[in-house]
């Protein structure tokens, strides 16, 4: 009578749980110093290429001012109050433009890093919230400027015409205005990434999102009251009008990952996560 088969006792991985290639920990070090030259590279090329474009994004930077300014009959034009502040101007845009222009090319090396020691389904978790958080991104910062900072500098300049001081707007200064608001929205639209992340690692989930709306609400409303650049409730408003849409889409990705994860659960024989 044959002896009954002992179990494997390395038995095959399953391919979403295959990691990829193996490194020693020096090969990690090489590894990383190439990803960081190849970053600063793409870097310094777009800085490059973002200084020559610099002088023309001035003309869209000033629209949303000017057009508030001409709203109230005012003269249209910014001004410089140092010798060398619309050159240091130039260089100041054209170096974050340069590092807008080779984000998709770090991101890339920071994936080609990460990505060896990663299983396969982690591996595509993560592929798969790194264009659309380029994405949220920059709408963020299309939100901010075709629609928050027109509200916003309306406002600002309305209050300088009920008295006798008017306004002398300097550009320097208004660009580091700008900046603030815009990047601060590109970060704020990010909330669903966040949820997406917290959503794979199962610590929240739609149904506890939903659950805690009123308490989400409460904080949305501080934050607005914080993060809005104006006190005006039109300003206060928008922003919690956007960050209400975020967490629906947040809770909507959160129903998503955690139907696939169940799905992937129930077909490898593990019962449904929970």
């Amino acid at each position: 009578m044959a002896a009954p088969a002992l179990p494997d006792p390395n038995p095959p991985q399953r391919p979403e749980e295959e990691a990829g290639g193996r490194m020693s920990f020096f090969e990690h070090l090489v590894d990383l110093r190439k990803r960081l030259v190849n970053s600063l590279l793409g870097i310094g090329i777009g800085m490059v290429a973002g200084l020559a474009v610099s002088p023309y994004f001035i003309d869209y930077i000033v629209k949303p001012m000017q057009a508030a300014l001409r709203a109230h009959q005012m003269d249209d034009k910014l001004y410089y109050t140092s010798p060398a502040g619309y050159v240091g101007l130039i260089i100041t845009l054209g170096l974050y433009l340069g590092i807008v222009i080779a984000m998709p090319w770090v991101l890339y090396q920071i994936w080609q890093f990460v990505a060896p020691g990663l299983y396969k389904h982690e591996r595509s978790a993560v592929a798969g919230f790194i264009i659309p958080s380029m994405f949220l991104f920059l709408a963020g910062i299309a939100f901010g400027y075709f629609i928050v900072l027109p509200t916003m500098l309306g406002f600002l300049i309305g209050m300088g015409t009920t008295g006798p001081v008017k306004p002398l707007i300097s550009i320097n200064e208004y660009f580091d205005l700008i900046l603030i608001v815009l990047i601060g929205l590109g970060i704020i639209f990010e909330l669903p990434v966040v949820i997406f992340i917290l959503s794979v690692f199962n610590i929240v989930t739609p149904k506890f999102l939903i659950k805690n709306f009123r308490y989400a609400m409460l904080i949305i409303t501080v934050l607005a009251a914080f993060a809005a650049p104006t006190p005006d409730a039109t300003t206060m408003l928008i922003f919690m009008a956007a960050l209400v849409l975020l967490y629906v889409i947040g809770i909507i990705v959160s129903y998503f990952v955690v139907r696939k994860k169940r799905a992937r659960a129930v077909a490898s024989g593990e019962g449904p996560t929970a």
